[in-house]
């Protein structure tokens, strides 16, 4: 039996807020991090996405304990990423209840980040983030520090080498479609998706049900991740399950 395809809402946090705004600019508060979190539980999301768009030590403490909150009252999966630096760092989330770490920048400068934090915790608690810029024909780079500094390294070969150095799922973000709400860069996908073995979690670009469609089907992702179309309410994930299944795309309907 093929595995389920999943639907992971993501929910971008500052200060304790979910915030909505464009590549993080123009935010505008869009309400409590539990609530939203036990709606998208409700509505049969098969895991959730915290990213903590300031990451600062003195707001850090805020965010263990919306995470320890919200894990303790929501029944999915909780991933949790910005500005995990150290061990240490994860640990304290992961002892916050968080059941996945989401590394980015500080694994693209310390590679040997992800084989000690999956020897230290488990490769199931590893997610690599991999922020991705078409560089020409089928050739993408690795952008860092949300998005806005190069790092010259190629994408599917950084993607390897986080996979051969214990990360357990790459969440892979198209900077070219984010927030565009055009669909997801399949070429992306397709290529990571013909050199890795772990999980892909496709972002960025989902704007209608047939974006998520063809992510999976034509994309090969293990799992779609999207933000506006459930937060604004223009489809629920039920209907978006719906939908998937389908086309013969397997998902969990049932409620957790």
């Amino acid at each position: 039996m093929a595995l389920a395809k999943r639907i992971i809402p993501c929910l971008d946090v500052d200060a304790g807020r979910v915030v909505k705004g464009i590549n993080f600019v123009n935010l505008i508060d869009a309400g409590d991090p539990l609530e939203l979190a036990r709606h998208c539980d409700r509505e049969g999301a098969d895991e959730l996405v915290f990213l903590d768009i300031t990451a600062t030590h003195i707001r850090r403490d805020i965010m263990h304990r919306v995470v320890h909150q919200t894990a303790d009252q929501i029944f999915i999966p909780l991933t949790v990423g910005g500005g995990m630096r150290t061990l240490e760092d994860m640990r304290r989330m992961l002892h916050a209840d968080a059941d996945k770490i989401a590394i980015n920048s500080a694994a693209a400068r310390d590679p040997s980040l992800i084989t000690r934090g999956a020897r230290t915790f488990g490769s199931q608690c590893i997610v690599v983030t991999i922020d991705a810029k078409s560089r020409d024909a089928n050739t993408w780079e690795v952008f860092v520090h949300g998005s806005r500094r190069a790092t010259a390294k190629d994408a599917v070969a950084w993607a390897q080498e986080a996979q051969d150095r214990g990360a357990g799922e790459i969440l892979l973000t198209s900077m070219d479609r984010d927030g565009t709400r055009d669909g997801y860069d399949l070429d992306l996908l397709q290529a990571m998706h013909a050199c890795l073995s772990i999980p892909v979690i496709a972002s960025g670009g989902a704007g209608t049900l047939a974006h998520l469609r063809n992510a999976l089907l034509i994309g090969q992702a293990d799992a779609v991740l999207a933000a506006s179309i459930f937060h604004f309410r223009e489809y629920s994930i039920g209907q978006a399950k719906r939908y998937l299944q389908r086309y013969g795309i397997p998902v969990r309907l049932e409620a957790p």
